[in-house]
């Protein structure tokens, strides 16, 4: 059973699925794995007539921190400063700098199907005076937090150390504030220069009231308390938040021994790496989600995410690879399967579902989205760069029939999608220029080569093979009854077509071309063995 629907078949009565984020710059792709894992939960909810909520929510009152500072995004005269106060470094399209990034990063939702009932933001939820009740709580219970991070996490704190940050009425900071006594209604707290390293507190000390948006609980007093607050059930984490004796273990501690609340379940998640290393744009690793989805559709970013189960690593290198179109072979895998064609290669034991779950609309019909004809990704960037082709007219000649409106559409993401790749992200050997003339580099073709590709012509002329499978069929069956080696058999193609030895796939590469033009090509190349 595919993951979400073993958490839905267990659900007992209605839930409420969560899941935030905060804004301290430009949003990577990978920060889209949590929002599509809480979506296909809510999703498998509502299959399984579960009554759900998904809620999503921004840290907006959360400090410009060292987080931030990696980022080119970062204001550094505004370090320490709550997001929600810092102003929108482009301008004034935006209220705040939370408002823009955060903005920038939930715009990418809609278009992938990721519609949450509530979004909410902190800076709105402290001032509204809702966590309110949760500040004093924690604030009588500082004792208990302070042993529970000592227990849990080897976190030791002093004994004035109170679990609150304010924002200082001096600098407007509150990632550089302490709070060391509580009266029961007010704070003592200090603004202290050197508390962290990123960012300078001004000195003041002075007392405050705690409520009404003046201050913030720690993050992770602040998890537990949210989750009773929104009555969450759910809320997946990140393998960082998730080891033993991190955020999360802390935040359900303090959920059951402070709160009085059974935590939600977690549903923890791997990382989209990059070589291992966990992207991340503020380090140079990764590019952002506003990016990448104008090269990948949604169908195939969802995809991405949803092959795998939440638990297990993804390894993701867009830039110089053919990570991009392998994608898009699997996500037509799986349309394929499960539209009933046996395919190539292992597919997850739930595909249909993966597949279901890839789509963008929840209500989408399934068999007619697994029906629509889907040409493959590589053979639309291959005729993008043809000269003269229309690719739309030659998509339509190679189904064999008109396209349907959403074949219309598919076709039209993924010619925008090649475009994008091809501009950005597509490595050397996919970037191809025809040759109007045999190119000056078929002079060193073999002899064994270009009788090959005399051959070639003559079981092309035999064959009159239209499609890019049936084309690369045919180059292997050729050079395999020549005793040519496969390497040298394509070599010799890419040298007589684009005048270098690699290239795309080459049967797709031939079949895009004008036949007249390809059995000139092939007989001019292979005469050359002739000749000599």
């Amino acid at each position: 059973m595919f993951w979400a629907d073993e958490l839905a078949a267990a659900a007992t009565g209605p839930q409420v699925v969560n899941d935030s984020k905060t804004p301290s710059g430009t949003v990577h792709v990978g920060s889209l794995r949590g929002p599509v894992i809480v979506d296909t939960i809510a999703r498998a909810m509502r299959d399984a007539d579960v009554p759900v909520e998904l809620r999503y929510g921004v840290d907006d009152l959360d400090p410009m921190d060292a987080q931030a500072l990696l980022t080119p995004d970062a204001i550094e005269r505004f370090m320490g400063v709550p997001l929600a106060h810092v102003p929108d470094p482009a301008g004034e399209c935006h209220d705040s700098y939370a408002r823009h990034f955060a903005g920038v990063f939930i715009d990418t939702f809609d278009g992938l199907g990721i519609r949450p009932d509530i979004y909410y933001w902190m800076s709105e939820i402290y001032g509204s005076g809702a966590m309110d009740p949760f500040i004093r709580r924690a604030l009588d219970g500082a004792a208990v937090i302070r042993d529970i991070y000592r227990r849990v996490a080897k976190v030791n704190h002093p004994d004035d150390w109170h679990p609150l940050y304010v924002i200082c009425e001096s600098c407007g900071r509150i990632g550089t504030t302490i709070v060391t006594g509580w009266d029961g209604e007010r704070v003592r707290y200090e603004c202290r220069p050197d508390l962290v390293t990123w960012a300078t507190g001004c000195g003041h000390s002075g007392e405050a009231s705690p409520f009404g948006g003046r201050a913030k609980l720690p993050y992770n007093v602040d998890w537990a308390a949210k989750w009773e607050l929104f009555g969450v059930t759910i809320e997946p984490a990140g393998k960082d938040l998730s080891t033993a004796g991190g955020s999360r273990d802390r935040s359900d501690a303090i959920s059951r021994e402070v709160f009085g609340n059974e935590p939600p379940l977690n549903v923890p998640y791997e990382f989209l790496n990059i070589g291992g290393k966990k992207m991340s744009t503020s380090k140079g690793l990764g590019a952002s989600a506003a990016d990448i989805v104008d090269v990948i559709p949604p169908e195939q970013l969802r995809t991405l995410f949803l092959r795998p189960r939440p638990n297990t690593a993804i390894e993701f290198d867009p830039a110089g690879t053919d990570a991009i179109p392998r994608l898009f072979d699997e996500s037509d895998r799986l349309a394929a399967a499960a539209g009933g064609t046996e395919v190539r290669g292992e597919l997850p034991a739930d595909h249909e579902r993966v597949f279901r779950y890839s789509l963008v609309e929840p209500d989408a019909v399934v068999a007619a989205e697994a029906a629509a004809y889907r040409p493959a990704f590589s053979h639309l960037a291959l005729l993008e760069q043809i000269p003269g082709v229309n690719v739309m007219e030659r998509v339509t000649a190679e189904k064999g029939g008109e396209l349907t409106p959403r074949e219309v559409s598919i076709v039209d993401e993924r010619i925008a999608a090649a475009r994008a790749w091809l501009e950005a992200y597509a490595p050397e050997a996919a970037r191809i220029a025809v040759r109007d003339n045999l190119p000056d580099e078929a002079s060193a073709l073999s002899d064994a080569q270009r009788a090959y590709l005399a051959r070639l012509d003559e079981a092309a002329v035999a064959a009159s093979p239209t499609s890019g499978e049936a084309w690369q069929a045919l180059i292997f069956g050729t050079a395999k009854e020549l005793g040519l080696s496969a390497g040298d058999a394509f070599r010799a193609v890419y040298l007589a077509f684009l005048g270098r030895t690699n290239g795309p796939r080459a049967g797709w590469l031939v079949a895009s071309l004008d036949p007249a033009f390809v059995h000139r090509r092939l007989a001019e190349a292979g005469g050359c063995a002739v000749a000599s």
